[in-house]
């Protein structure tokens, strides 16, 4: 690729909705020194982050059969040299066609298609974690509801195997009766539900990045401690009823995290060690907890997380250091990033009909000529 300045890249950055990573990757990208010519691109004409994007475009759903035609598209029209998703769907079709991307001198920041397709599903996750010596929730797949007897242990966290992000269809069971119904509405929904030991308590739960070069070098882990009791960062929360956690609080966080960024160097430095096992290739996003001084991983995120403008906030700018490195040949250094508390909190904008109807429409444009 040719070596230029950040300042003549352009950067598309799909699935830019207020609450999305999208978003999180553009303010990110705002934050970083360089200025990024950031295309925001979404299905929704009213996601926030069309308006935060220097230009926006509105793109099929990802498995819609024009979706990957048009982002080349969107990337020739616009001589973007990068190509960022901002959900696990669009992140998915990218990654299978991502040689077409890579003959098209576009840079995808994502990870291998290994890690992709084997942290995107639960159980596989799961396997892969014990058979490599890491600790993990007791899980079992329930194929059926009456699979719900092989459960050792309650109270345990029943959600999909593939596709809940953002805490979607997560929930807690404290009893046979629970996790049936719980079983039973997953798979009506037409998803295949896992049941996981719930672990440690709610106070005690992480979020790790671990950002490697798309080559496989180590370039940072951050941790952040999570807060996920405040009303926007909690899925749900109930009384504990059976065993060690009988009048304790349950939680689940609703995947928008806040916390304290902390120096965690053994939490840390297993997060490490498992990119380091999976030969992780690029943005790496792990959800733990610690219960008995024991670090207990429940679920991988190949991809740039919810915290990804945290980290960069506190001075760990991961898409702007990838982009560096692989457009620019920029050495990475050893990153040195802030500790502290980082809040969140709703944004508000108010867009008038004219503006609203004002992008640029790829796919009726397509299915029109």
């Amino acid at each position: 690729m040719q070596a230029c300045s950040p300042d003549m890249v352009s950067v598309i950055i799909t699935g830019v909705s207020g609450g999305s990573i999208g978003n999180e990757l553009i303010k990110a990208l705002r934050l970083a020194e360089a200025s990024y010519h950031i295309i925001g691109v979404d299905m929704n004409p009213a996601s926030l982050g069309l308006y935060q994007a220097d230009e926006s475009c509105i793109v099929p759903l990802a498995l819609d059969p024009e979706y990957v035609d048009v982002l080349l598209e969107l990337c020739e029209k616009k001589n973007a040299r990068v190509l960022i998703p901002g959900s696990e769907p669009e992140m998915k079709i990218i990654s299978a066609n991502r040689q077409l991307f890579t003959e098209a001198n576009i840079l995808t920041l994502i990870n291998s298609a290994y890690v992709i397709n084997l942290c995107t599903d639960k159980w596989k996750t799961i396997n892969f974690l014990t058979e490599n010596g890491f600790n993990s929730p007791k899980s079992v797949l329930l194929k059926n509801e009456d699979d719900c007897t092989k459960i050792e242990k309650m109270p345990v966290v029943i959600k999909p195997s593939t596709g809940s992000g953002g805490s979607n269809l997560v929930f807690i069971a404290q009893d046979i009766e629970e996790s049936r119904f719980f079983a039973r509405y997953i798979l009506k929904a037409g998803m295949l539900p896992i049941a996981q030991e719930y672990l440690g308590a709610f106070d005690e739960e992480y979020t790790v990045g671990v950002l490697t070069t798309l080559d496989g070098e180590l370039v940072s882990s951050l941790a952040v401690h999570r807060r996920i009791m405040s009303g926007l960062s909690n899925r749900m929360k109930i009384n504990g009823r059976v065993g060690k956690y009988a009048g304790k609080t349950l939680a689940i966080s609703s995947g928008i995290s806040q916390g304290a960024i902390e120096d965690l160097p053994e939490i840390r430095s297993e997060c490490e060690r498992l990119a380091a096992a999976l030969g992780s290739k690029g943005p790496l996003n792990i959800q733990l907890r610690v219960a008995d001084g024991k670090v207990y991983i429940f679920e991988i995120n190949p991809r740039f997380s919810g915290t990804t403008a945290f980290r960069a906030l506190a001075g760990c700018n991961e898409p702007d250091i990838l982009i560096r490195h692989h457009l620019f040949d920029d050495s990475f250094r050893p990153v040195s990033y802030e500790y502290g508390e980082v809040v969140r909190g709703l944004v508000e904008r108010f867009i008038p009909p004219e503006e609203l109807s004002n992008h640029v429409y790829l796919c009726k444009k397509r299915s029109e000529s």
